[in-house]
């Protein structure tokens, strides 16, 4: 069974950056793809960036030029890098873990930014 969880969430100034790391421990299922997505109060939840095992990347619109993400497939671990913040980039960012059908997703870590 593979658990994913997130860190590195927290309180940060707009213009501030922030790093959050996602591990996915256990066995079970190889990982192809773990993604970042989040949840702002009131809306739906939306794919933020995603990495695959091959190192290819895909990045929501929003946050393109301002977020990095990647991957260490040896440790099933991924990051998000996230510069210059905005406070509309407050939500709950969870981290899924995505291996064929599978799809593990960890608790999620807040993120809120003040303006």
């Amino acid at each position: 069974q593979v658990h994913v969880v997130e860190s590195g969430g927290g309180l940060v100034q707009a213009g501030g950056s922030l790093r959050l790391s996602c591990v996915a421990s256990g066995s079970g299922f190889s990982i192809n793809v773990m993604a970042w997505y989040r949840q702002a109060p009131g809306k739906q939840r939306e794919l933020v960036a995603a990495v695959r095992s091959s190192g290819d990347t895909t990045y929501a619109d929003s946050v393109k030029g301002r977020f990095t993400v990647s991957g260490d497939k040896a440790k099933n671990t991924a990051y998000l890098q996230m510069n210059d913040l905005k406070p509309e980039d407050t939500a709950v960012y969870d981290c899924a873990a995505i291996g064929g059908n599978t799809v593990v997703r960890g608790p999620g870590t807040q993120v809120t930014v003040s303006s």
